[in-house]
Order: C-alpha cells, then sequence, then structure tokens
C-alpha cells in the first residue's frame, strides 16, 4: 500500500526541525516535487524483504515458573532440534534473548520490546542447528545489555547458582546461570564491554570473546558495531572450542567481518602450554576495587601454568589503563546514537537488516520512562556527547582506539598471552528492589574496566575459572592477539587439565 505523504505544515515543522526555515509557499513547494521519491517508496514497500529462510521448525514456547525457573535465568523454553550427525549432535544449547530465533518472543531484558517475535534466525542459530544442536529457548540477558550486574532485565533479577541473592553477571547473565547450573550444555553471550567474560567470571565458567568479527553478528540486537561481539559460553574448555568451530567465520551480511581467519580450534586442545610465553599484564591487577584475595587466587594460577612449562614473567603496558577511558565515548555515545536513536539497526553499513526488530524496538520513543536506570544514564552521558560536543569524542576515541591496539600489538610480538583477572571481585550482592540510583549503577558497572578494553581494540579474551573466594567463583582472563584463538584454548585446555580450579 502507498506509504503516507507529509502535508504542508509537516514539511514546514521537519524543515524546522532540521534548522531550516520556509514559509507555506515554501514548503508547498518542496513537497510537490518530494512526490517522486515517495513513488520510489512505495515500491520498496511493495517488494518483499530480502532475508534466509526459516527451515528449522520450532514452536513459540513458555516461559517456565517456579522451580523450573529457579534462578529466573530462562525467558522462554522451547525446543528446536537441529540436523543428526553434525559437531554439536548430542548438546544443548540456550540463547542469549538478544539473538533472533524466528517464532520464539525476544524482548532483550526489556520491557518495551516485549511482544515481539523475529522472523528471521541469526545466523548463529542456522550454523549451531546445521550442526545439530537443539536450541532450548531464550536466556533472561540485561534490559538492552546495559549492565555488567544482573539486577536490571525486566524479568526480574538473576540469581548466580553458586549463592542465590548473589549476581550472576551481566549482561548475558542467563546464559552464565543456565551453564553453571548444568541446564544446558552451552550458551550464546554477547560482549560490548565485558558481557560474556562477567557472567562466566562470577558463574565459574568458560567464556570466550573471540576477535571483532570472527563470530558473525547477523541476526543478534546491535549496541554499537565497533565493539558488537557475540560468542560461546560453556562449562569446559573443549565444548567452548566446538561450539567457536561452528560459529566462526564470514556470513557476507555482517560488516564487523574483515576476511576473519579460521582455525581448527579443538585441534589446540592437549597440546600444553610448555614454552608459551605469558606476560602477567601489571595494570590488569591495578583496579581500584581490586580485591587481594581474588589478585591472590589469579597470581596462583599462573604460578600453575608456569609451573606447567610456560614462560610467566611480569609486563607493563600503560595503554591498558587509557584503553577504558577510550571506550566510554565510543559505548555511550555509539549506543545512542546505532541502539537506541538508530532503533537498533543504525545507518550507513551493508548487509542484512532486522526491518521487524526495528519497527517493534522504535515504540521506546513513547516509552523512554520504562528504560532501565542504568540505559538512562548511558543515554544521557552519550546524548551530551553528541548534541553539545557533535560526537567529536567519539570520533576521537576511535582514532585513539588505534593506537592503544597498537600497544597490545606489540607486546603480542614479545607474548603469546597475556593475562589478568577477568574481574577485580567476586559477585556482589543483587541490590534490592527499592535500592537507590547509586547501588544500582554501581553494582551495574563497577567491573567493567577491567573487560572492556578488550572490546575497544578486538583482541580475543578467555575467562576461564581459576578459584573460589568466600564460595564465589574467581575469574582468569587469556588474552591473544588477533585471531589466535587457538592459544587461549590451547593454555585454558592446559590449565583444566592439570588444575581443580574448586580447590584453589
Amino acid at each position: 500500500m502507498p506509504i503516507t505523504r507529509p502535508n504542508v505544515e509537516q514539511v514546514q515543522a521537519m524543515a524546522a526541525d532540521l534548522g531550516m526555515t520556509f514559509t507555506i509557499e515554501e514548503a508547498a513547494d518542496y513537497l510537490a516535487l518530494m512526490g517522486a521519491n515517495f513513488d520510489a517508496y512505495d515500491l520498496v514497500d511493495a517488494l518483499p524483504d530480502y532475508v534466509a529462510p526459516v527451515t528449522y521448525p520450532r514452536v513459540p514456547g513458555y516461559r517456565p515458573v517456579g522451580e523450573e525457573n529457579k534462578y529466573n535465568a530462562w525467558t522462554y523454553k522451547s525446543e528446536i532440534k537441529g540436523k543428526p550427525g553434525g559437531k554439536l549432535d548430542g548438546k544443548t544449547v540456550v540463547l542469549k534473548d538478544n539473538v533472533a530465533l524466528a517464532g520464539v518472543p525476544m524482548m532483550n531484558g526489556a520491557a518495551t520490546l516485549e511482544g515481539f517475535v523475529p522472523t528471521i534466525d541469526a545466523t548463529i542459530v542456522t550454523r549451531m542447528l546445521d550442526a545439530g544442536a537443539t536450541i532450548k529457548g531464550k536466556a533472561v540477558c540485561e534490559h538492552f545489555c546495559l549492565s555488567g550486574g544482573s539486577h536490571t532485565s525486566d524479568p526480574g533479577p538473576v540469581h548466580n547458582p553458586h549463592k542465590m541473592g548473589y549476581s550472576a553477571g551481566g549482561s548475558s547473565s542467563g546464559s552464565g546461570a543456565l551453564v553453571a547450573a548444568g541446564e544446558v550444555d552451552m550458551a550464546i553471550g554477547g560482549d560490548q564491554g565485558g558481557s560474556i567474560r562477567i557472567p562466566a567470571a562470577y558463574c565459574g565458567i568458560y567464556g570466550m570473546k573471540a576477535t571483532h568479527g570472527l563470530v558473525p553478528y547477523t541476526g543478534v540486537m546491535p549496541i554499537e558495531t565497533t565493539i558488537d561481539h557475540t560468542g560461546p559460553m560453556t562449562a569446559n574448555v573443549a565444548d567452548n572450542a566446538l561450539l567457536l568451530e561452528v560459529l566462526a567465520g564470514a556470513d557476507g551480511l555482517d560488516p564487523r567481518q574483515y576476511a576473519p581467519k579460521v582455525e581448527a580450534y579443538t585441534a589446540a586442545l592437549g597440546k600444553g602450554v610448555d614454552g608459551l610465553k605469558i606476560g602477567i599484564l601489571t595494570e590488569g591487577f591495578t583496579l581500584p576495587n581490586m580485591q587481594e584475595a581474588v589478585a591472590d587466587k589469579v597470581k596462583d594460577a599462573v604460578a600453575k601454568l608456569g609451573g606447567m612449562g610456560a614462560v610467566v614473567e611480569e609486563v607493563s603496558l600503560p595503554e591498558h589503563s587509557l584503553t577504558a577511558a577510550v571506550w566510554q565515548p565510543i559505548a555511550l555515545e555509539g549506543l545512542t546514537a546505532q541502539m537506541m536513536i538508530g532503533n537498533g539497526m543504525g545507518f550507513n553499513w551493508k548487509g542484512q537488516y532486522d526491518v521487524a526488530l526495528l519497527d517493534a524496538h522504535s515504540a521506546w520513543t513513547s516509552r523512554a520512562d520504562e528504560l532501565s536506570k542504568t540505559l538512562k544514564i548511558s543515554m544521557l552521558v552519550g546524548q551530551w556527547g553528541l548534541s553539545h560536543y557533535r560526537g567529536r569524542y567519539y570520533a576521537k576515541a576511535q582514532n585513539l582506539s588505534r593506537k592503544m591496539k597498537a600497544a597490545y600489538d606489540e607486546t603480542f610480538s614479545r607474548y603469546d598471552l597475556l593475562v589478568m583477572p577477568t574481574l577485580p571481585m567476586v559477585a556482589s550482592k543483587l541490590p534490592g528492589k527499592d535500592a537507590p540510583l547509586e547501588e544500582i549503577v554501581t553494582r551495574a558497572f563497577e567491573m567493567v574496566a577491567a573487560t572492556c578494553p578488550f572490546d575497544v581494540t578486538g583482541h580475543p579474551a578467555m575467562s576461564i575459572p581459576c578459584g573460589l573466594v568466600d564460595g564465589l567463583p574467581v575469574g582468569m582472563m587469556l588474552v591473544g592477539k588477533d585471531y589466535a584463538e587457538a592459544t587461549i584454548y590451547q593454555a585454558a585446555a592446559a590449565f583444566e587439565s592439570g588444575v581443580d580450579w574448586k580447590a584453589l
């Protein structure tokens, strides 16, 4: 059907919004000339959208309650069986609820998106089903993924399986909790500031944020294209490497992918660490909120790698502490422009757009009071940077990110891996329902400075469990040069097989 045309008054108002001054007569003259352009819009509207078909049968499923959802980690349960006989045959997977699964509701943690049902499968969904996985449904994630804690989702807080009432980490909170609880073998998480690695560390599982662009993001709701990552969260290293083998590689639809280098990651398992050069990153242990017990557990774990034959030594990289600051304008101005003002999709990139998601998410503008406190503060900072400073700090931060990346790359010319605590702390208590604003925001962002640098640089980084403090897991982060995921798995597998992390 024909699209709606503006009237003269609406043209005059649009002009004013763009800083132009039109008389009614001028607006009418312009409107008369705009008609041919709108005719083209009518043609586009009449054409069917061009997206991949959905090939595996499924049902919408249901939201489990009570003991079936003990940790409040499930958004929806719906079993979709993949093709028999593949690499993931017999493996169960849950998706973070920002991943499109056709026919199954998706709310990305936010009531403003509730009721949206995707019509497409994300590329990674198709790849997992083609490889034989059974997708069990959707996991709760934080409100539009804007929290490193697990207390901001509109379905409610997600509890840590190691200790009820404590954070499971975010924003892939349900993914971490369900893997840690043994309810699924594997999960998909997302990572723009640490959202795979944070819940992996808090929940005591394995979470890989691969090199930026290695895993296609097509069909996952974006936050900011230059820091968007999606990837595997599992209960062991072998499953993590296996899942990444299935997920990795270009799909021709994602502008984040630039000739990604794919390997048989499971081939790295069992190689040991003899001769690997591992740098203990000094600045990774110096965050202001670093808990001494956490730092000690990671140092003990690194010593174990040294005992297995790795060459381990201290290394300083001053740029590391600066990279977290560079992340701020990119993340905050970027998410405001792309995820919110751009209704999730933004503009100016080639690839597959989710038109239905754009339409559904655009409703936020009439329900902005319902947005989470963590998203509100992020948008306020981002909007100030965009409106008052014209986006110059976003632009400068992107330039500086190349300098930061070059500093890490130089260090990786001397070391195979860098190691540091994934987070400066173990899981904190979940804020109460009526907690003050300061507590809600603090619990959401207090750990992000530890993980966000590698979203800026795009280097692969993996959290592996390496001990317990007061019954809560500690994560150790292994970081490699671009496309060095196999080296990370090599070291992670050696540690896993040689050390009982729960005994540390």
